[in-house]
């Protein structure tokens, strides 16, 4: 192997690393399994980003997390800027949400995950300023066919015409928010159905790019840290993701200025994440339409997981049983 291969393989992060990732989303997803359905969003999300944090320590690789979760929720986070892994091995940017779906887990509702995302070090957009933004998330069909500077009606016909479909054949994601009234009233108007959701588009955006889902699209503003993190996802699926920073104040979009962030701006899959090499893996918290939430079987605790890789552009599922014994003797 000459040098320059020997110095891409220690500078990127390879195959390798994904099942490293995974122990870090399942440990973090069967320590907050204890909360769900108790009404805690905070402590499960403790638990969580403890656990994540603790296996993130022992991976070889040199980890700055770009896109930390919680501050807009006050809840337990690992925060932005912080170093995590052995500092060894590749340079690598990292999106973390210990719990994707926090207020599911607390009300043991569906759809609920532990997430991490990767790239190479200097490649993700550091949207941390701006805590929403609008997205607009397709399979591979939606490219050069959706816009999301377009009315949502045009865009459903667009896809139904370009995929042999009626428009009453598509379905469509939206979170359940106040905010969306509108689009919800639009989207149903131009003959296409919804799929309401409670929390967690970042699920949703993955099953929209998925080939065979039943999700078409995934619309609507939510936020800005997920959207970084689903455009890993998207780039292994080769789906479209389109963001439009939404932020609440003029404060905080003069924050976003300041931090160089763009608006009246689309970023695209290659903006939100320049790299062609990311790793997007997640582990289920409770059962959903991605992947299936921790189990119980007597001595046993199941877990399954998604791993994608845009380098490879695979998709994996990992299913994993692990002695219970284990986790209540780390207790």
């Amino acid at each position: 192997m000459s040098t320059t291969e020997a110095g891409d393989l220690y500078l990127h992060p390879d195959r390798n690393l994904a099942m490293e990732l995974v122990r870090a989303t399942e440990a973090a997803a069967i320590r907050a399994t204890p909360f769900i359905g108790k009404g805690d969003k905070n402590a499960a999300d403790k638990a969580a980003v403890d656990a994540m944090r603790k296996f993130l320590g022992t991976v070889e690789f040199d980890g700055t997390v770009v896109i930390g979760e919680g501050e807009k929720d006050e809840a337990p986070m690992l925060f932005n800027g912080e170093r995590v892994g052995t500092g060894t091995g590749p340079s690598c940017d990292i999106a973390v949400d210990p719990i994707d779906g926090t207020s599911l887990t607390a009300a043991g509702r569906q759809n609920a995950l532990s997430m991490i995302a990767v790239s190479d070090r200097g490649s993700m957009l550091d949207a941390s300023m701006v805590f929403y933004m609008e997205k607009l998330v397709g399979g591979p069909e939606a490219i050069g066919v959706v816009d999301i500077r377009k009315p949502i009606g045009e865009n459903l016909r667009a896809l139904a015409a370009a995929t042999g479909r009626e428009v009453g054949e598509l379905r469509v994601a939206v979170l359940d928010r106040p905010r969306h009234a509108q689009l919800i009233e639009d989207i149903r108007a131009a003959g296409a159905g919804t799929r309401l959701l409670l929390d967690g588009d970042v699920a949703a955006g993955i099953n929209a790019a998925r080939y065979g889902s039943r999700i078409d699209l995934c619309v609507g503003t939510g936020g800005s840290p997920e959207g970084v993190a689903t455009a890993c996802a998207i780039k292994a699926l080769g789906g479209l993701i389109q963001g439009r920073l939404a932020p609440k104040t003029d404060d905080e979009k003069q924050k976003g200025l300041d931090a160089g962030l763009q608006f009246d701006h689309v970023y695209e899959a290659d903006e939100l994440v320049r790299s062609d090499n990311t790793f997007f893996v997640a582990t289920g918290v409770t059962d959903g339409a991605l992947v299936q939430g921790v189990r119980r079987k007597g001595p046993i605790i199941r877990t399954e997981s998604i791993v994608l890789r845009s380098r490879s552009g695979t998709v994996r599922f990992v299913t994993a049983e692990h002695l219970a014994q284990k986790w209540l003797d780390e207790s």
